[in-house]
């Protein structure tokens, strides 16, 4: 029997990091600050039926309680995803993409605070070189404040955390199926934004009468390959490698972001923003690799679908921490979706 060598097995894990880091060029593609919520309603209304498609016999079997807790984490991720879109269209695709992999530091520190546990000091180092790293990307050398943008993002990166530690703890949702929960999750978050969407500039019809072929190439990049894709692969990538290698894979979103964002955006960091992405991103991989419980984690823990930057950092910074803050629980086979 022929063995496929662990490189070949590595490239679908890496394309999901590839593709989640151009998820914010093609945000800012798409999408203005007046047509957001219009673009989220299309951009899940083509992910819904074929993910429901998938997960039409375990939505069958969930009880009114996974219903209710699923709804309940919905919401959370139509916050991330608002936050998150209303960032990205205000701020550099490079920044939007560095800034967002501040999870990956904040989850353990919320979990440290939550145990009662002090972090280590090489990961507080960590912590600190990418607050550093951020105050210099966006902060013109960390003389001027950040844009509305850069603290939309880093909000959307909080409340990223929130739904870490939320969907680890949840009881209403522990060992429910992966399939199943995330599609209650995008449903409900979807609802949001079409309950919303009347109050937030044109309707998603008149929106999507306007695109043409390159901005439905770009809503389809978002909606197939960042979404549908990443979580399959993922899936897939836990069952037959190292759910550290995905780990390991996966964390180098940050750094596909800034290439798309200055290769293909035009963006223009100057000294202070290079110094600065360069110290976000050694500082968010050194805080993952050195966080509290940074064991590797079990093909139990599946990651869920979301967007394309959605749950990428939730299986870097959430995955490996949720049994020991969870106790083990069915919850932690969830991680978070948005991206």
């Amino acid at each position: 029997m022929r063995v496929t060598p662990q490189s070949v097995r590595d490239l679908p894990v890496l394309a999901v990091a590839v593709v989640w880091g151009s998820s914010f060029l093609a945000v800012k593609q798409v999408a203005d600050p007046g047509t957001v919520v219009a673009v989220l309603v299309l951009r899940f209304a083509l992910v819904l039926p074929l993910l429901g498609a998938a997960a039409w016999r375990p939505l069958r079997g969930l009880s009114a309680r996974e219903w209710r807790g699923g709804a309940l984490l919905g919401l959370v991720l139509a916050g991330i995803f608002l936050l998150e879109t209303y960032g990205a269209v205000h701020t550099s695709a490079t920044n939007a993409g560095l800034i967002i992999s501040l999870t990956m530091v904040f989850t353990p520190l919320a979990e440290s605070a939550l145990r009662r546990t002090a972090p280590s000091r090489v990961f507080l180092a960590a912590a600190g070189l990418s607050v550093l790293g951020v105050a210099l990307l966006t902060g013109g050398g960390g003389l001027e404040a950040p844009g509305p943008g850069d603290l939309l993002v880093l909000g959307a990166a909080v409340v990223r955390t929130v739904n870490v530690l939320a969907t680890a703890r949840s009881r209403a949702v522990a060992g429910t199926d992966v399939l199943a929960l995330t599609w209650v999750q995008l449903a409900t978050a979807t609802a949001v934004f079409a309950a919303v969407a009347p109050f937030a500039g044109p309707s998603p019809l008149a929106v999507a009468a306007s695109f043409g072929p390159a901005q439905w190439g770009y809503l389809l990049h978002l909606s197939l390959l960042c979404t549908l894709f990443a979580f399959f692969v993922q899936m897939w990538a836990v069952r037959s490698t190292s759910p550290s290698r995905v780990s390991l894979l996966l964390g180098t979103e940050p750094l596909w972001a800034a290439v798309f964002g200055v290769a293909l955006a035009g963006d223009h960091l100057g000294v202070a923003g290079v110094l600065g992405a360069l110290c976000v991103l050694a500082g968010t991989e050194w805080g993952r690799r050195s966080a509290p419980g940074a064991a590797p984690v079990t093909d139990a823990a599946l990651p869920e679908a979301g967007d394309g930057r959605g749950h990428r950092h939730e299986v870097l910074a959430g995955v490996r921490h949720r049994e020991a803050v969870a106790g083990g629980s069915g919850a932690d086979r969830q991680a978070d979706h948005a991206r």
